[in-house]
């Protein structure tokens, strides 16, 4: 008979540390935060934790959109200069959930010692996450719905003065039980964001966000621009290389994010 130590040698449990608002951070997260408090800078975290400068800046505009206050803000520099600080709320993060980690672990090595049954448990629970190619994700509060003949008009407030509008259809927000006052999740890829720079201007796109350029980072084809909206939140466009010089963004430079209603996909925590 197969020893049941020996069975259960590979087996690993994952920890993701979930507030109260349904907010969680797993262990590449955190990871790439403490390398942060380590570093200093977001290039340096990046090679030290194997990714990309590109990479780590979508998992911390991730972190901070999702939270209600930014767990990592930028001090002096450019693009890709100077330095890049924690906050308060991010050493708590890392402390609460190495806390956490190291409990987990302990957790883990008990069920080893007592259940038999727990591969059969981990192969049960080892279908991923649900996860999503949308750049942009905010997390925010359903502060009016609108009902139409068909579909719905939801307004979401995402805390930092500015609103995102969603339109989907009556049917979805039976589905998805809104109500003003209930927490979602609105989901906008960057390819559906066109950039201005008059921040004034006056289009059929029912969303504007308006913020400063943080982030251009120019590939063979097309720039990725990321735009700081305050409260630690920021939008992301991928524009065509030639719009981008026409545009002549800079960081630093303010510039308008626009997108249509229809574009916004909202999410509900189950």
């Amino acid at each position: 008979m197969t020893d049941k130590k020996t069975a259960l040698a590979g087996l690993k449990g994952e920890v993701f540390l979930l507030t109260e608002q349904h907010k969680s951070f797993a262990s590449a997260q955190i990871e790439l935060l403490a390398a942060i408090d380590v570093c200093g800078s977001i290039s340096k975290a990046a090679k030290q934790v194997g990714i990309s400068y590109k990479t780590a800046w979508d998992r911390i505009d991730a972190m901070n959109n999702m939270s209600a206050q930014p767990l990592v803000v930028r001090s002096t520099g450019g693009a890709q200069g100077g330095g890049t600080l924690l906050t308060e709320l991010g050493y708590r993060v890392i402390s609460g959930f190495q806390a956490l980690q190291d409990e987990h672990q302990k957790f883990i090595e008990r069920l080893g010692d007592k259940l038999h049954t727990l591969n059969d448990v981990a192969s049960f629970m080892k279908s991923e996450s649900m996860k999503t190619s949308a750049r942009n994700q905010f997390r925010g509060t359903v502060s009016n719905i609108t009902l139409g003949a068909v579909n719905a008009e939801v307004e979401l407030d995402i805390g930092t003065n500015q609103l995102i509008i969603a339109m989907i259809t009556q049917e979805s927000v039976e589905l998805l039980a809104l109500k003003k006052g209930c927490d979602v999740v609105a989901l906008i890829k960057a390819s559906s964001v066109i950039l201005s720079t008059d921040t004034g201007v006056v289009t059929s796109a029912r969303n504007k966000l308006v913020g400063t350029i943080s982030r251009l980072l120019p590939g063979a084809v097309n720039t990725d621009v990321t735009l700081d909206i305050g409260g630690g939140k920021s939008v992301s466009a991928i524009i065509t290389n030639i719009s981008a010089t026409e545009l002549a963004l800079e960081v630093g430079n303010k510039a308008c994010a626009l997108f249509k209603a229809p574009s916004v996909i909202l999410l509900r925590d189950g």
